[in-house]
């Protein structure tokens, strides 16, 4: 099966629980589809670059699966019809990726910056 990655945006206004629930959701759509969930991540509450909807901000969720076209169908479908979710973008990818998403992984970045500083030195 193919390999997919969902990123979606909730509302600003939902609690954590809310979201975590949503994601739950979503992912029992891929697993009753006999499709795996690999990874779910939450990026927490952060601001737009423009405003959505009046909102300036969102939670934002990534779910990575190995699922069929069919389930992934209807999970984005759920997507559209329900009104916490603000935007959602799915991506098929060639493999699933090992450890945290570039997003999480800060550690990673914080070494790029200090490379950065010491080559300008």
């Amino acid at each position: 099966m193919p390999f997919y990655e969902t990123v979606f945006i909730a509302r600003q206004d939902l609690t954590d629980g809310q979201v975590k629930a949503l994601t739950e959701q979503f992912s029992k759509i891929i697993t009753d589809g006999k499709g795996k969930i690999h990874k779910t991540e939450f990026w927490g509450l952060r601001n737009f670059a423009y405003k959505i909807n009046k909102a300036r901000k969102g939670h934002y969720v990534l779910i990575e699966t190995d699922t069929d076209p069919a389930a992934l169908h209807e999970m984005e479908r759920q997507m559209r019809l329900h009104e916490d979710v603000v935007r959602h973008l799915t991506i098929r990818e060639e493999a699933l990726s090992d450890g945290p998403s570039v997003i999480m992984d800060k550690s990673s970045r914080d070494d790029d910056n200090t490379k950065d500083e010491k080559e300008a030195a």
